[in-house]
């Protein structure tokens, strides 16, 4: 729990530069490849979770493998990496993604189903959700034959659940009380 509030302090403060200068796009697209970079390669992580290579071997390191990276976002590398946090890099990565789609006012929808659903259930689907949302909605959909039928809709911390199974434990609460 501690790590994150930690990640989601150091990603609001790189926010908040990358906007300051104007390059709000170009940071976005390094922390995105950094993240990349985290999750497909095992060697990556070893290396920043190990405490034998020093900091400035680290830096070295991340300088050669992120040589395209805008300036700020490399010093900003640098920075977390001195203050001994570089373990905490593909978390500050994917805060910074939110909180950059929070800025820009995306909101990411998940919207499961038992099939992928036809064009129009899925406008009618999205036309309520944009009535009672402001901003523009990033859909991802994908499939749980366990609903039975129905469907979910996750936003952030909110669930709407109108699936059959949902319904069918409801249904079994209410009557075994």
């Amino acid at each position: 729990m501690k790590s994150t509030k930690v990640a989601t302090r150091y990603a609001k403060a790189l926010l908040e530069l990358a906007v300051e200068q104007k390059n709000l796009d170009s940071v976005t697209g390094d922390m995105n490849f950094l993240y990349e970079v985290a999750a497909e390669s095992r060697d990556f992580e070893l290396l920043i979770a190990s405490p034998i290579v020093n900091a400035d071997k680290k830096i070295a390191i991340f300088e050669a493998i992120f040589d395209q990276f805008e300036e700020l976002s490399m010093m900003f590398v640098k920075l977390i990496t001195k203050n001994g946090r570089e373990s905490l890099l593909p978390q500050i990565a994917s805060e910074f993604s939110m909180q950059v789609k929070a800025h820009k006012g995306i909101v990411p929808v998940t919207l499961t189903s038992v099939k992928p659903l036809n064009d129009a259930t899925r406008a009618m689907i999205m036309g309520k959700l944009e009535g009672i949302i402001t901003g523009t909605l990033e859909v991802k959909e994908e499939i749980d034959e366990s609903l039975i039928g129905g469907f979910v809709v996750r936003m952030g911390d909110v669930q709407i659940d109108a699936s059959v199974a949902s319904q069918f434990n409801n249904l079994k609460q209410h009557l075994t009380r």
